[in-house]
This record gives C-alpha cells, structure tokens and sequence, in this order.
C-alpha cells in the first residue's frame, strides 16, 4: 500500500506519465476541494454566524413546539409561567458567561470535559467521558432522533397513528444522514446547520406573529388575572425551573468546538449573548403567543401545543407544523453530533479513549472516527433500550457535570490567577449558576430517587473503568498487539491519520 502524506497526496508514487511515472502506480487521491490543502487538522471553519447557528440550532428543538404546558402545569399560572420562561433565560445566560469565560481561556474543544480536566483533572473529566459514551449521547441522540421520525412520518400518516416501526425506520434514516453529513465536511455541516436555524426560526415566527397580531387586536381574555395568587403553587415552581433550564439547555455547545472557531476570544462571547437574547425572546414571545390564541386549560390538555396553535389559527396549514417540528428535530441532530465528536476527538488526544479517535480524515479533514462512533450505540438503544427510562436516570448528571465545569471556573480563579482570560464574568454570575445548577441536583435525588440513584450508580462505574483501562495499562504483549492491530486496520480502512499541530 502506498504510504499517503499528510495532505492525502502520494509521497512515493507519480502516477503522471509526464512525469516519469506508470500508469499502473497506485493513483494520488484526489483532493477534497471542500478541504484547504496543507496541514491534516481541523480546520478553523466555525465563523459568528455558523457559532450562533450552532447555538440556536441545537436549543431550539421539538420542547418549545410541543409540550410547554410542564411549566404552566408547576407553576400554576399564565403569569408566573412567564416569569419562570424568563428567569430561565437569564440563568441560561449566566451558564453561557461562564462558558465564554471558560472557552477564551481554555482553547481546547471538548466542552465540560475539558474544563473539568483542566480544573480537577483527570479522573474526574473520565468519570463525566464514561457517563457520556455509555448512555447520555447516545441515549439523547436517540430520542431527539425518534422525535424526527415521529413527526416527518405524521402528515402521511393523517389523520391515523404513525406505525412504531416506519417511525424507527424513519429515524434510522435520520441519523444515518446527520451520521454522513458530518463525517464528509465540516463546511457543509455548518452550512446545513445554519438552514436548519433559519428554518427553526422561521416555525417560531409563524407562532409568533399571528398570536401577537391577536394580541394587538385585543385578545387579552386569557391574560386576565394572570398572576392569581390563588393559583400559584410554591410547591412546583423547583419543578417548573427543571424544565425551564432543560428547554434552554444547548447553549454550551459551542464549546465544544473552540478549537475550529475563527477568533474565538471575540466570536464565542459574542455568539453566545447573541443567541441567548435570540433564543429567550423566542421561548417568551411563542408563549404569549399561545396563551393569545389557547386558555390555560386548553393548553394544558393539548398533546402537541404548536399543532394546536395552527389548527385554531391557520386551518390548513397546519399540516406544515410537524414538517417544521422535524426539520427543527434535524438541526438539533446536526449540531449535537458535531459537538460530541469532537469531545470524543479531545479524549481520545488526552488517552482516555482509542487513540484512532484523535484522527483526521486525509482528505475531508473531519474526525471521522470520534464522528461514527456513536452511531452502532445509538442505533442499538433505538432497536432495543427503554431510551426515556435511561434519560430519566442520566438526567441529572448533565447539571452535576456542568455545576462542577463552572465551580471548576471560580476554582481556577484562585489557583491559576495569572492564566490569560480575554474575557471575563464577575465572580457572582458563575456563583449563582453554579448553585441553580446543584439546585436540581438535589431536586432530582428529591423528586425521583430510584432513578436518580441508579443513574449515580451507572457514572460510579466509571472509577473502576478508569483504573482499568487508563491507570493499569500493562497489558499482556499479545493483547497488545491485537489491538494495535486492530487500531492500524481501522484506521486503514477509515483513512484517517493522526492529526498534525
């Protein structure tokens, strides 16, 4: 076999004629025209616009079209509803702060894995890796994954139920694409990512503007006395949060991919407040648009709020709304996964994942190996696992590890006070964050402590994992072998090759 350079062209071969070569020398691979020529790397391709697309792109998914009604349902009215949609907003923000922070200081892509390596080292970063790799992400992306095939499937479907197979048929096909899509360019993930938000943006907008319409016309019925004390329940408000913050949760995903951001001392920061302000006008203004057109109680018992929304509204065209629910669907798709692989690329290059991880692709400079490795899992919990039950168990972790990542901030600001930080949050922002974030922590050891418990459980296993695969590393010389073997023939067959820096 030929031995390829690190800009995927021959180095011992000329196959041009011209040139001295013979035809019958193995060809020089052609250049992928999407990929500069030059170094084996990621390439920094994730401009404002495409940051902020990657933002908005993987918050807003099918939640604020179908179910808002967890939050009126806990919080007990119209009024406080809003002010929860808010508040969540602005906490959200105060995480994304901290996030910039993190991301201008620390220039690695990985996310919460890197800031907690970074902050309390390694056992730690493997333990939150673990708990990722075995069930969060792929468990997520399933879900998220069956969403899309649910609602792409609905309008053929009208007026009957969609068959559960063609549904986990459908959302096969879905993740295989987004599978595709993201290990052949980054340049087109990006530039899908960014049609998929216009397109969220545009289905948001089709709520939004005919419900304020309504609104201007007069239709206030359903805003009167929209903060009775009578119906406000204490009790539900931590509940009413939980979703809250779930709704907005995505907005860390740009961190994950620092290291391709152009400029990212001046574009995370900026991408981040941008799509914050973007993202909680749209949450608060779709909702007073729903309670425009929809009483509290009609929302309440609807099973799709948004479809709802279009049948009083729109008539119909209605039937676009689980168009626009899919699409959305996808985007979050797209961005998710194009974060995860490269939290698993930055893994792998720290060793605590398969070191074939950590490779490029020769010609389309994508992590190729880190982007398909979710894909067995996912597709075998779709088949075979109860996807929901192991959300609920894992739920919980995701504000655990990201409490940690940003108290792993305040943290660093006093055991590495001169490390460079371009941007800079007032020590309160992370604090409060922090403290929401082991807030829901302790809501869900409440509310739900069998799950929660055996989710704790799952991550423990972590710790034995480390010491095995990371700290006892002297394996038997054959085994070995086999699995260097093994690491060679895949990284044959994928074409990839350790990235140049």
């Amino acid at each position: 076999m030929t031995r390829r350079s690190v800009n995927g062209e021959g180095t011992g071969v000329n196959n041009n004629p011209q040139n001295g070569g013979h035809p019958g020398d193995t060809p020089v691979p052609k250049e992928d025209p999407d990929s500069p020529h030059g170094k084996v790397e990621l390439k920094k391709k994730v401009t404002l616009l495409r940051g902020i697309s990657i933002i908005i792109g993987t918050i807003i998914g099918a939640g604020i079209f179908i179910s808002p009604k967890g939050i009126l349902k806990n919080s007990g009215s119209v009024g406080m509803s809003l002010v929860v949609w808010i508040a969540c907003g602005v906490l959200s923000l105060f995480g994304a702060l901290s996030y910039a922070e993190l991301g201008t200081s620390i220039k690695k892509s990985g996310g919460h894995y890197t800031y907690i390596l970074e902050a309390f080292g390694p056992q730690m970063a493997f333990i939150r890796l673990w708990a990722d790799i075995i069930a969060i992400r792929p468990a997520g992306l399933a879900v998220i994954s069956l969403a899309f095939g649910q609602y792409i499937l609905e309008p053929i479907f009208m007026p009957c139920g969609v068959p559960e197979i063609a549904i986990k048929l459908a959302t096969s096909i879905g993740i295989t694409s987004v599978m595709y899509l993201n290990s052949m360019s980054t340049s087109w993930t990006n530039r899908i990512q960014i049609f998929l938000t216009f397109c969220k943006l545009l289905a948001v907008a089709t709520i939004i503007v005919p419900g304020l319409y309504m609104l201007f016309k007069g239709e206030t019925r359903n805003f009167e006395n929209a903060f009775e004390v009578s119906n406000i329940k204490l009790t539900g408000l931590p509940l009413a949060f939980y979703s809250g913050m779930y709704a907005y949760s995505g907005w860390f995903y740009l961190n994950f991919v620092t290291e391709e951001v152009e400029n990212p001392e001046k574009t995370v920061p900026l991408a981040i407040c941008i799509s914050m302000a973007i993202v909680t006008s749209c949450y608060v203004l779709t909702n007073v648009a729903y309670y425009t057109v929809m009483s509290a109680e009609e929302l309440l018992a609807s099973q799709s709020v948004a479809v709802t929304f279009a049948e009083k509204t729109m008539g119909n065209f209605s039937v676009a709304v689980p168009v626009f629910v899919a699409l959305s669907c996808f985007g979050t798709m797209n961005g998710c996964l194009f974060a995860f692989s490269r939290m698993f690329y930055v893994a792998s290059r720290e060793g605590h994942l398969p070191e074939v991880l950590s490779m490029i692709h020769v010609r389309r400079h994508t992590p190729l190996a880190a982007v398909i490795i979710l894909y067995p899992m996912t597709v075998f919990q779709l088949f075979v696992g109860d996807i929901y039950s192991l959300l609920n168990f894992m739920s919980f972790l995701r504000w655990l590890f990201i409490g940690v990542a940003v108290l792993g901030l305040i943290y660093m600001r006093y055991t590495r006070p001169d490390m460079p930080r371009p941007f800079k949050v007032p020590l309160f922002i992370p604090a409060i964050f922090s403290l929401t974030c082991f807030f829901m922590v302790f809501l869900s050891l409440y509310s739900d402590p069998v799950n929660t418990g055996i989710g704790f459980a799952i991550s423990l296993t972590g710790i034995p994992a480390y010491y095995i695969f990371i700290v006892f590393d002297r394996r038997p010389k054959w085994l070995q072998k086999s699995l260097d073997s093994i690491n060679r023939s895949v990284q044959i067959i994928l074409e990839v090759i350790p990235a140049e820096h």
